[in-house]
C-alpha cells in the first residue's frame, strides 16, 4: 500500500476528505520527525515505540575490493510494536 492508498482508507475509515486525512498523515509524521530529531522517543500504547538508536562505528569490507574501510557512528530510527499490534498481525 503506498501513501495515496493509504490516505484513501484514512479519510474512508474517519469519515474524513481525503486532503483532510492527508494533512492528518502529513502533520503526524513530522511530528514524529520531529520528536526522534529532538532525540525524543514516541510511545503509541498498543501500537508500538519509535526511537533512535546509536549505532556504533565499524570497520566493513568493501566487497568488490576486499579493502577494509571505517563506517562512522550513526544514529538510526527504530520503530518497536507494541503487543496488541504483534497480537493483531498474528491473528
Amino acid at each position: 500500500m503506498n501513501k495515496s492508498e493509504f490516505v484513501a482508507k484514512l479519510a474512508d475509515d474517519a469519515g474524513l476528505k481525503k486532503a483532510d486525512a492527508e494533512k492528518f498523515l502529513d502533520a503526524f509524521m513530522n511530528g514524529v520527525k520531529e520528536i526522534m530529531a529532538d532525540g525524543d522517543k514516541l510511545q503509541l500504547v498498543g501500537f508500538g515505540t519509535f526511537e533512535v538508536k546509536d549505532r556504533a562505528a565499524k570497520t566493513g569490507v568493501n566487497p568488490a575490493t576486499g579493502e577494509k574501510i571505517e563506517i562512522a557512528a550513526c544514529k538510526v530510527p527504530s520503530f518497536k510494536p507494541g503487543k496488541a499490534l504483534k497480537d493483531e498481525i498474528n491473528k
